[in-house]
């Protein structure tokens, strides 16, 4: 049963009739990780905490930095030095107080996965490395966890939900080489501000709707959006019955 302080809180959600005290109860009693506290998952995070998922992993090895304060919303120009994990779990403990919040202050490594994923719900993957983010493909498809992915450089960025084990392609499927570091990155490549927010913020749309079950999820599709031009573009992701993560689920 939620408070009437949770009632009051949480009431614009609660009006709608296809998400209600269900999808709310749903989200309260949620765990869900968050693989970076960048531009992407700054957003995530908070956005995530305000709609009331009850606990939060919050893991970024990385320092804040001057250079940050441009588009990551969860640091602020005090922060400047410390640990991006733990500034964000500040941000969203100053936003909703009821939030469980575990911090780890560190770069996640393939060997700390499948431990950490137990009674875990959901990942949300806004890192900015591809040895982590194939990492935690495998890891959540032997944890049948859902894994959330985005990524954004310039004025462009993309989108989609992983679940093979309850259908589709992993994130393998869409990039089948992990051998190589090819993505382009902020720091050389540019972003504008805005742009990490919009990806954020959906990423934290498809994660509510995978935990309450509201909606239709991204699951065997891929968004790109282009805000240069607000072009915007769903594609039908097949999965690969090859794929060495995944293709034993399909054999």
């Amino acid at each position: 049963m939620f408070s009437d302080t949770q009632l009051q809180r949480y009431s614009r959600q609660l009006l709608m009739s296809d998400f209600d005290i269900e999808g709310q109860e749903k989200l309260q009693a949620a765990t869900v990780l968050v693989v970076g506290l960048g531009g992407l998952g700054s957003p995530a995070a908070m956005y995530l905490a305000a709609a009331g998922v009850g606990r939060l992993l919050l893991a970024d090895g990385d320092s804040v930095e001057l250079s940050n304060l441009q588009r990551q919303i969860a640091h602020g120009e005090s922060d400047i030095g410390g640990n991006k994990a733990q500034s964000a779990a500040a941000s969203v403990a100053a936003l909703n107080s009821e939030v469980q919040l575990e911090v780890l202050q560190r770069h996640l490594q393939e060997s700390d996965l499948p431990e950490l994923l137990q009674g875990v719900d959901l990942v949300v993957d806004a890192s900015d490395n591809y040895t982590i983010r194939f990492s935690l493909n495998r890891a959540c498809i032997d944890a049948a966890v859902p894994l959330v992915s985005a990524a954004a450089v310039r004025g462009e960025g993309q989108i989609s939900v992983f679940d093979p084990v309850r259908g589709g392609p992993c994130y393998r499927c869409l990039y089948p080489d992990d051998s190589s570091d090819s993505a382009l990155s902020c720091s050389q490549s540019g972003v504008l501000a805005p742009l990490v927010g919009v990806i954020g913020s959906l990423l934290a749309m498809e994660a509510i709707k995978v935990l309450s079950g509201y909606g239709e999820s991204l699951r065997g599709a891929l968004m790109l959006l282009d805000l240069k031009t607000m072009e915007f573009r769903k594609l039908k992701l097949p999965r690969r019955d090859d794929c060495p993560d995944c293709g034993h689920l399909h054999s």
